[in-house]
């Protein structure tokens, strides 16, 4: 079974699945959505875990840099909150401090135009949160 991982931002959502193995994590699309229209992002979210025979979600859950979670974070965990029961799948939270960060490093030695990078970095974020967790699943194995 595959799992799917979610950069959920203010505006955007990184969407990135495993493959069945659950060794690597490729990037899908990034769904556009906006604060208060839940409905339509989760629906863009079920399509995708149909599609792929999806089993866990992770979510990247923002915490501040001592390990806090501020605001943005308490959205997070609503919206995963959201996708858990409309789902009935397990959804897991998935520390992403400096996911987006590192996927625009990582963006930019690949020397991506800005406006290229734009359109890519919150799918780019997702591929790392998700890439993140499969690691340590592996390692537990």
């Amino acid at each position: 079974m595959k799992s799917l991982g979610l950069d959920v931002g203010t505006k955007t959502i990184g969407v990135a699945v495993s493959d069945a193995f659950g060794w690597t994590a490729q990037g899908v699309e990034t769904i556009r959505w906006k604060k208060g229209d839940e409905e339509s992002a989760i629906k863009r979210i079920e399509h995708f875990i149909a599609e792929y025979d999806v089993s866990t979600i992770v979510v990247g859950l923002p915490k501040n840099m001592n390990g806090t979670v501020g605001e943005r974070g308490e959205a997070c965990l609503e919206f995963a909150d959201q996708l858990k029961e409309r789902t009935g799948l397990e959804v897991t939270m998935w520390d992403e401090r400096l996911s987006t960060v590192a996927a625009e490093r990582m963006l930019v030695s690949a020397d991506v135009s800005r406006k290229k990078r734009k359109n890519v970095i919150d799918k780019m974020a997702a591929v790392m949160i998700l890439q993140g967790y499969l690691d340590r699943q592996q390692s537990a194995k």
